[in-house]
């Protein structure tokens, strides 16, 4: 267990920190406890997943460009 203090960092020191210390469950738990509230991230866990998200982004993108004129 570690005695960093999460809620002190910022979300990319946090990354950071994750990045080079791969072992810190509790700082990964942290860190996706944050991205999962953020509005609009999807996590995704297959490639069809992946997939299907980026083609619903890409036509929902086109649409809004298409009708703003």
């Amino acid at each position: 267990m570690s005695t960093l203090d999460y809620k002190q960092l910022s979300e990319s020191e946090l990354r950071e920190y994750i990045k080079s210390h791969p072992q810190d469950e509790d700082a990964f738990q942290h860190y996706l406890s944050i991205m999962r509230a953020k509005p609009g991230r999807v996590i995704v866990s297959t490639d069809e997943q992946l997939e299907a998200e980026l083609q619903k982004r890409l036509t929902s993108w086109n649409f809004e460009i298409f009708y703003r004129n």
